[in-house]
C-alpha cells in the first residue's frame, strides 16, 4: 500500500487534547522503515478561537500547530456548521485526503463529516459510539449523524461499541481502540504534578485587585467548571448553583472556579458576578491550560463539572466527580460502573447530599479497558489496516 493522506479537523480545546497524541503517533509511525508513510494535515476551524480557549492548549501540550486555520469563530449552531462546511470544502479540495479524521462531537466534527461525505471522502471518527440518549443536547445530534455516515468508527469503550451495533453499524466498521484523552493525561501527568496549586491561582486569578501574595496554601480544595447552555443560560439554574456555592459549598473547602467565557458572560448578565467575586473562599479563574487543570484535578477533593472529558480524567485519577447534568454520554465513568462520577443535574438537594458524601470519599482510581495511554497508536494502525482492505 502506498502512502496515506489524512486530514484531521478540529475546532475546540478538547479536540486539541485528542489530536496531539494522534499526531505524535503518526510521527513515530513515519520514522519506521518499510511502512506506508502518512501525510497528516491538521485543519483548525476556529470554533474556539481566542488565546485562552485554543492557542494555550497547543503550547501547553507541545502540539504541532494546525496547518490550516479557517477562522470561523462563534455564531449559532447553523451559522457555525454552514460557514465551516463552505470553508472545509475548499480545504479538502486543496489537501486531497484519503481520510478525513474527526474527533468528538462538536460542530466542527459534524461539519467536516457532512462535507467529506458529500465529496465522496472516507471518514474516520475517533471517539465514536458515545450516547447520552438526550436529543436536546446539540452534541448528541452531532454524534449520531457523524457515526451514521462514518466509514471507520473508533470507540473509547465497550459500551460505545454496543451502542453502534444496536444502531445497525456493521461490525467490520467498528474498532475498539480505547480513550485517546488518556494518552494526553499520561504524557502530561509528570509535568502537571510538578506545578503548584497556589501558583496556578496567582497566574490565573480574575480579580486583579486581590493581593495574590495573600492566596493561602490550599491543602484541600474543590474544582468547578461549567460551560453547557443547560447550566449557564438559565437564570434560575445558574442562580441556584451560585446560591449553593455561597451558602454551602465553599464552607467545605475553597472553590476554584475555572470560568468559561459563556459562564462569565451569563453571571454578569444575570447580576450574579459580584456575588461570586465577593464571596470568600471562591476563586474565579480565567480558562486555564491543560496541565494546570490536570494538576488541580490531581489534588481536588471533589470535581464539580458538566464536562465530559473531566469525567473521564476524574475516573483515571480517582477524583470524586459530581456531574452537573441529567445524562452522560460516558456511563463508563459512573460509580455504578466502577468509576468516580455521579449525576445530579441541577437538583440542589441531590447536589448537597452527594457533595457531602463525595467530600469524605477517598480517591479511588479506575482505569477502564484500553485506557492505557496507547490509544493513538491503535488509531493509526486501524486506519492503515482499513486502507489496505484488511482488518486487525
Amino acid at each position: 500500500m502506498s502512502g496515506l493522506k489524512i486530514t484531521t479537523v478540529i475546532g475546540t480545546r478538547p479536540n486539541i487534547m485528542k489530536i496531539a497524541p494522534l499526531d505524535r503517533a503518526i510521527e513515530v509511525h513515519n520514522s519506521a522503515t518499510g511502512v506506508p508513510k502518512i501525510e497528516h494535515v491538521i485543519v483548525h476551524t476556529g470554533q474556539h478561537y481566542n488565546d485562552r480557549m485554543s492557542n494555550i492548549f497547543f503550547r501547553d501540550l507541545d502540539a504541532r500547530p494546525p496547518d490550516i486555520n479557517l477562522g470561523i469563530g462563534s455564531g449559532s449552531h447553523a451559522e457555525q456548521v454552514g460557514r465551516t462546511m463552505m470553508a472545509l470544502e475548499r480545504a479538502f479540495a486543496e489537501t486531497g485526503p484519503d481520510w478525513v479524521l474527526v474527533v468528538g462531537d462538536v460542530n466542527a466534527t459534524l461539519a467536516a463529516s457532512l462535507t467529506a461525505k458529500k465529496m465522496g471522502l472516507r471518514i474516520c471518527h475517533v471517539e465514536a459510539g458515545l450516547r447520552s440518549m438526550d436529543m436536546t443536547m446539540p452534541e448528541e445530534v452531532n454524534r449520531i449523524v457523524t457515526d451514521r455516515i462514518s466509514d471507520l468508527l473508533l470507540t473509547p469503550d465497550r459500551l460505545a461499541g454496543v451502542n453502534l451495533t444496536k444502531e445497525g453499524v456493521a461490525a467490520e466498521n467498528i474498532y475498539f481502540v480505547g480513550n485517546i484523552m488518556i494518552d494526553t493525561l499520561e504524557t502530561q501527568r509528570q509535568r502537571a504534578s510538578a506545578l503548584s496549586v497556589e501558583e496556578i491561582l496567582r497566574a490565573n486569578i480574575i480579580d486583579t485587585s486581590m493581593n495574590v501574595a495573600a492566596i493561602p496554601s490550599l491543602e484541600e480544595y474543590v474544582v468547578l467548571t461549567l460551560h453547557r447552555p443547560s447550566n449557564t443560560d438559565s437564570r434560575e439554574i445558574l442562580g441556584r448553583l451560585v446560591a449553593w456555592l455561597i451558602e454551602e459549598g465553599r464552607k467545605y473547602a475553597p472553590v476554584l472556579w475555572a470560568c468559561h467565557p459563556r459562564a462569565r458572560k451569563q453571571l454578569m448578565n444575570f447580576g450574579l458576578w459580584e456575588d461570586v467575586q465577593n464571596a470568600e473562599r471562591i476563586f474565579l479563574l480565567e480558562p486555564i491550560g491543560y496541565t494546570e487543570m490536570l494538576r488541580l484535578n490531581m489534588g481536588a477533593k471533589v470535581m464539580l463539572t458538566d464536562s465530559g472529558g473531566l469525567q473521564e480524567e476524574c475516573c483515571v485519577l480517582g477524583t470524586p466527580c459530581i456531574t452537573l447534568r441529567t445524562t452522560t454520554e460516558r456511563p463508563i465513568t459512573l460509580r455504578t460502573n466502577g468509576g468516580t462520577s455521579v449525576i445530579v443535574g441541577s437538583d440542589i438537594e441531590a447536589l448537597s447530599q452527594e457533595f457531602a458524601g463525595s467530600f469524605k470519599r477517598p480517591r479511588a482510581p479506575f482505569r477502564p479497558e484500553l485506557w492505557d495511554g496507547r490509544t493513538a497508536e491503535r488509531c493509526v494502525q486501524a486506519i492503515i489496516h482499513r486502507s489496505a482492505g484488511s482488518w486487525i
